[in-house]
């Protein structure tokens, strides 16, 4: 497996975090893992809700400081 495409949202508040993983997840081929660092208090739910619509995968979902590092896939 490929090494994950890093996506940093430290700082950006709800919904920015999503609409970033969003926009990289258009441009990245399908079946591509992203590793997304936020510190958002939203970004925990966000993410699961994003990848339940998209059909995501998430992989991980840690804390790490005070922030989440989440990893998904893509689908397809």
């Amino acid at each position: 497996m490929s090494q994950p495409i890093e996506l940093s949202c430290l700082g950006m508040k709800c919904p920015r975090p999503i609409i970033e993983l969003a926009k990289l997840s258009r441009r990245v081929g399908p079946g591509s893992t992203i590793r997304v660092v936020a510190d958002d208090l939203a970004f925990e739910s966000d993410v699961k809700a994003w990848c339940e619509t998209t059909k995501a995968e998430l992989l991980t979902l840690e804390k790490a400081g005070t922030g989440l590092v989440a990893t998904l896939r893509l689908p397809g």
